[in-house]
Formats: C-alpha cells, sequence, structure tokens
C-alpha cells in the first residue's frame, strides 16, 4: 500500500496553489488598511484650508431654480 509519488506531487501543488491564494487575499486586506491610512491624512489637510471667514459666510441662496424647485413640489 504505497502511495505512488505523482499522487504525493500533486498534493503538495495543490496545496501550494491553495496557500497562494490565502497570500493574495491577506496582501488585498493589507493593501486596503494601507489605503485607508493614506486617506485620513488627505481629509484633514482640506479642513484645515477652509478659514473661519468662509466657515461663517452665508452658503444657502434661494435662486430662481430653488425656487421652482418649491413651486413645483409644493414646499
Amino acid at each position: 500500500m504505497s502511495t505512488s509519488p505523482d499522487k504525493g506531487a500533486a498534493d503538495a501543488s495543490a496545496d501550494k496553489a491553495r496557500m497562494d491564494r490565502r497570500g493574495f487575499f491577506r496582501a488585498g486586506g493589507a493593501a486596503a488598511v494601507v489605503a485607508a491610512v493614506a486617506i485620513v491624512p488627505a481629509a484633514e489637510e482640506a479642513a484645515a484650508a477652509e478659514s473661519a471667514q468662509e466657515r461663517s459666510k452665508a452658503r444657502y441662496r434661494e435662486t430662481e431654480h430653488v425656487k421652482n424647485y418649491y413651486r413645483v413640489n409644493r414646499y
């Protein structure tokens, strides 16, 4: 009852293929973490660029297209 050398080689290559897929998904998870960390500083820079005067100015304007929207939707 000895196993053939070919069967052992096939099992070893199947195990290696399985490990390669696991490594691929681990690398994908690590890349997602790195991307998330890279986004955080960029968001803080954008918020810091707005001055106090820009934050306090009025932004809402009731223009003609806004009035038309209110009229059509009966607000």
